[in-house]
């Protein structure tokens, strides 16, 4: 019987992973989500170092996390100086059909423990699948990290047969929030236009369709009915930038 080499280390297979990954997206010029890759993976090389007994082998982790860790911290000031100047912008291009845009996957990135208020500028928060996708957005609001609140809305009323419901919907949201903790703002416009989410840490995020991007699933049934990661996306465009003062809608 043929022997087995050695086995691998599996925090050190998957620090090699998003390390590859980090360095691919920093040549790419994506530098938010390198510096993720490079954190993770610097913290991964780090419990390997642990572990390991070889000094030799020691030398040359301790070798390359210096490396990582220099790079890391220049992308990190460099993201900080853009920050500051209310320079950072990106941008993101949601194809039709699209999956894995959930509101987790595309606002986790920028929520931490400091967004503690949000602003929401969306017409379309007026039929009911609409009330679901804010529902959803709110539910995110709520759990960790984030300590939210308040949540300010800016939307439409309804013009036609569906205004009662939007009502009673956002009482509803409303009051939920409210056994939460959270105090839900509502205000009405009929100018509003514009799709805005502002957090109070300085993310500000535009979407093209608003809140209202995914497709209706095809049946209750079917994957992505519950999933939003699994539900097929409508195409539309999503603009991410950072200032240092956060303007109340």
């Amino acid at each position: 019987m043929a022997r087995s080499g050695p086995k691998q280390d599996p925090n050190s297979t998957s620090a090699v992973t998003l390390l590859k990954r980090a360095m691919e997206l920093d040549s790419e010029c994506h530098y938010q989500q390198a510096l993720v890759c490079y954190q993770e993976g610097i913290d991964l090389l780090l419990q390997v170092l642990k572990a390991t007994k070889d000094d030799t082998k020691k030398c040359n982790l301790r070798k390359k996390i210096s490396d990582y860790m220099d790079r890391a911290e220049k992308i990190k000031e460099y993201l900080d100086q853009e920050k500051e100047e209310g320079r950072y912008h990106k941008q993101i291009k949601i194809e039709e059909n699209a999956t894995g845009f959930s509101y987790e996957s595309l606002f986790q990135e920028y929520l931490n423990e400091s967004v503690t208020e949000v602003w929401i500028e969306d017409p379309y928060i007026r039929q009911t699948h609409q009330l679901y996708n804010f529902l959803r957005f709110c539910e995110m609001l709520i759990k960790k990290p984030c300590k939210v609140k308040t949540i300010h809305l800016l939307t439409t009323l309804d013009e036609g047969s569906g205004r009662e419901e939007q009502r009673m919907g956002l009482k509803e949201i409303k009051e939920s929030l409210g056994n939460h903790g959270v105090f839900l703002e509502l205000e009405y416009s009929s100018s509003i236009h514009d799709r805005e989410i502002r957090f109070s840490n300085g993310w500000m995020v535009k979407i093209g369709r608003g809140l209202d991007y995914f497709k209706k699933p095809k049946g209750r049934f079917t994957l992505g009915y519950c999933d939003f990661d699994l539900r097929p996306c409508r195409e539309t465009t999503v603009d991410i930038f950072h200032n240092k003062h956060t303007r109340k809608i």
